[in-house]
């Protein structure tokens, strides 16, 4: 494995195409619905109206979920409260196909480490690609927290090269947008002072992120 080579542009380019990813779908659901809208067909309202909402619900989660998850969330130095990073993370998270346990106590931390807890449930998800349960659990000492997440569910799988990614590594020394995730996570981990590990058993990946030694 090789060290990636970033540039500071190219990150910020590749997490705004990530972003960009998440939002285009609901957006450009809610673009078709108003085409329909236009075409003054009675029978269609209906359910242009309904995806107009569901559209526009989804992509306010996703837009508040990112702006904690790779925003500034404040100045250098901020605090987060988990229980907003928690509602944010319902609001993105919960749809057909995944569910999400959010055990967390009320506590203002400080806010890479809530950032890091919000980009390993993104993780998390990849881990279950058919969809399933995830279980997020915190606890609290002092400004320190220890994050546990669990993802159940079928064909569940540790996604490959995660772990080189958090580390900083690739194949290539290069990464393209499907690898920035875990790249800038380790990123987060590593300005956090924390450590994350991986481990599966059965159709149940877990994932640890703690004070490193």
């Amino acid at each position: 494995m090789t060290a990636i080579s970033l540039e500071p542009l190219d990150l910020a380019a590749l997490l705004c195409s990530r972003v960009c990813h998440d939002v285009i779908s609901p957006v450009g659901a809610i673009v078709n619905a108003l085409e329909v809208l236009e075409e003054d067909d009675p029978s269609m309202r209906d359910f242009a109206l309904d995806l107009i909402k569901k559209s526009a619900r989804s992509a306010s989660a996703r837009l508040q979920f990112a702006r904690l998850a790779f925003g500034a969330a404040g100045s250098a130095g901020a605090m987060i409260d988990l229980g907003d990073a928690g509602n944010v993370a319902n609001g993105f998270l919960n749809d057909d196909k995944l569910s999400l346990d959010w055990e967390a106590p009320r506590a203002l931390l400080p806010k890479n480490q809530v950032k890091l807890l919000l980009n390993l449930l993104i993780l998390a998800t990849h881990a279950v690609p058919r969809g399933g349960k995830l279980v997020s659990r915190a606890t609290i000492d002092g400004e320190q927290g220890r994050f546990v997440i669990t993802a159940t569910g079928s064909h569940a799988r540790i996604p490959n090269h995660v772990e080189d990614l958090i580390a900083g590594h690739s194949e290539t020394g290069t990464i393209d947008a499907h690898a920035v995730q875990p790249l800038y996570t380790g990123m987060v981990a590593r300005a956090a002072g924390m450590t994350i590990s991986f481990a599966i058993e059965a159709d149940t990946v877990s994932i640890t992120a703690q004070k490193a030694d």
